[in-house]
């Protein structure tokens, strides 16, 4: 069974040679977000002073975080419901072209779940 991140991945690449933009929006979106929640926590970062700096290629690098598939889930599904969220608002408002395309970039990632 492949990971989530590997099939988001693996639906890129289709969907940007079908020129399908709502599918490539979204799932690079859900990549971007991902990646971010990867990311260190800023108040981690300490400054120092010079001499005590590390030197040698990557030695200054901090390790990101390693997130679980359940992690990486939520953070899909939190993609999608914010997508269904602003498409119901976007009903309200009578701009069904934008609800349209909402509906379709939530299926796309609900579909790779």
């Amino acid at each position: 069974m492949t990971s989530l991140r590997e099939r988001l991945r693996a639906a890129l690449k289709p969907a940007m040679k079908a020129r399908d933009l709502g599918a490539v929006t979204a799932l690079r979106s859900a990549l971007a977000a991902i990646d971010n929640a990867e990311a260190i926590d800023a108040a981690d970062v300490r400054a120092g002073a010079m001499e005590e700096s590390p030197v040698g290629l990557g030695a200054a690098e901090a390790v990101r975080r390693d997130l679980t598939e359940v992690e990486i889930e939520a953070i899909v599904r939190r993609e999608i419901d914010e997508r269904r969220c602003a498409a119901a608002e976007y009903d309200r408002l009578g701009a069904i072209d934008r609800r349209d395309r909402l509906s379709a970039e939530a299926d796309t990632l609900a579909t790779l779940l």
